[in-house]
């Protein structure tokens, strides 16, 4: 891994705010226009007006929603709103939460990482990125020169060794504690103990980082720091050499991964006679019944023999599931569509259902953005209810697929290869707001 630093972060006076959980945030890009109002109206110092400050008429080059969440964080910070830590820090932070009514606690923590360019070192992507995401966050990089979110990253460390040092350190200590929208603990504790920092930082001194969430966020970071250095501004010390960034162990029991299924828009809606035809010679196929509520039993299936070549479709002109299962045609089927990509991309099942079925089998390579769901409930719901942004109407299909794990994101990631959209999705979200870290 890149060398990590403490940071001096920024973080909400409680004598100010009350309690953090009315001001912290999830991540900006999870953010709808309902919860992004719940936010506004939670606390005037909520994260979310300067993650995701709203537009106003009359906006223009000069006056706009990046200059308002500047004006705001310097605001806020003159005020004693926010304060920065009086010494360098790492925070370590956990996360308590329930899934599918299992508990969990997913523990990590956050410092500054050394910037590195994709593929010019040992910090790895594993999802593509867009470039109006990119120009949206560098005019918020460039408005407030501040981290105001974590990158997500992983690394390799299977007896948990560096985050039990830290845990050991904080046992004792009281954490700052927020609870978010969605019911999850969030607790924090700075430690600004140089020799237990020494110690952490030598302890993951060589290994690589995985970046599971804010690819968009890291990759702008890189393009602030070069703007920096092409206007003579980047010295070696300066702090835009480095990301804020939360570090998780690929061992920590609490790292988990759901699936992300699909209520797909655009298609055809198709008996399940006619989709079997059209899998059949790539896959082992078989009617398994009818009726959403189902999809709980498509789940199981899939999810307890941990077959990535397994989907389950949903086909609501005659409300019945199809249970499609690779087979050799297909791996020799997707070799040939997907030949610029290594085996263990194409044996992926996100990659089987986009590749192979939607863009080839089914001839549908430019659909509208799918609903994506990760519960089999929310997919229940969705198979019921209709599509709301089609006045109800019915999904033409439905498909629930396995998610890609952690060791297919560390070895594509290794290959240079970047998963196909939605192929994880990392539960719960890290919050905005509990540490901004200042880039000037």
């Amino acid at each position: 891994m890149p060398q990590i630093q403490a940071i001096r972060g920024l973080r909400y006076d409680l004598g100010h705010v009350g309690s953090l959980s009315n001001v912290v945030a999830p991540p900006y890009d999870v953010i709808g226009t309902e919860l992004q109002e719940e936010l506004y109206q939670k606390h005037p110092a909520n994260t979310v007006r300067l993650i995701l400050n709203r537009e106003e008429p009359g906006d223009n080059e000069n006056h706009n929603r990046y200059t308002r969440s500047a004006r705001l964080l310097k605001d806020w910070t003159r005020e004693g709103i926010l304060s920065q830590e009086s010494d360098p820090a790492i925070y370590v932070y956990h996360q308590e939460f329930e899934v599918e009514g299992t508990h969990y606690v997913r523990r990590g923590f956050m410092a500054g990482v050394k910037l590195v360019r994709f593929g010019e070192g040992n910090i790895y992507p594993h999802e593509e990125t867009h470039s109006s995401a990119k120009a949206d966050r560098l005019k918020l990089f460039k408005a407030t020169k501040t981290n105001l979110s974590q990158i997500f990253g992983l690394y390799p460390d299977p007896s948990n060794k560096t985050q039990r040092l830290l845990d050991d350190y904080v046992i004792d200590k009281t954490p700052l504690v927020a609870t978010d929208h969605l019911g999850v603990v969030h607790r924090l504790w700075p430690i600004s103990d140089l020799s237990l920092i020494s110690e952490v930082s030598s302890a993951i001194a060589n290994a690589p980082m995985y970046v599971a969430d804010g690819h968009h966020r890291y990759e702008t970071a890189c393009n602030y720091k070069d703007q920096l250095a092409e206007s003579g501004e980047l010295t070696p010390v300066h702090p835009a050499n480095y990301v804020m960034t939360m570090l998780v162990s690929m061992s920590d029991e609490g790292m988990i991964v759901l699936p992300t299924h699909r209520l797909f828009r655009g298609l055809p809606a198709m008996k399940s006679d006619d989709l079997v035809a059209k899998l059949g010679k790539y896959f082992d196929v078989a009617i398994v019944g009818q009726g959403a509520e189902l999809a709980d039993t498509i789940w199981t299936d899939i999810a307890t023999g941990d077959e990535q070549g397994k989907i389950g479709f949903y086909c609501p002109v005659d409300n019945t599931w199809v249970m499609a299962n690779f087979n050799e045609e297909g791996q020799a089927k997707m070799s040939e569509i997907a030949a610029e990509h290594s085996g263990d991309w194409q044996a992926l099942g996100v990659s089987i259902l986009h590749r192979l079925v939607i863009e080839t089998l089914l001839d549908a390579k430019e659909l509208p953005k799918a609903n994506y769901v990760h519960l089999v409930s929310e997919v229940v719901e969705g198979i019921q209810q209709g599509d709301p942004e089609n006045g109800g109407q019915p999904y033409p299909l439905a498909a629930i697929v396995m998610p890609a794990t952690i060791d297919h994101i560390r070895t594509i990631s290794e290959h240079g290869e970047r998963m196909p959209a939605k192929s994880t999705y990392f539960y719960p979200k890290l919050l905005s707001g509990l540490v901004f870290n200042p880039l000037s």
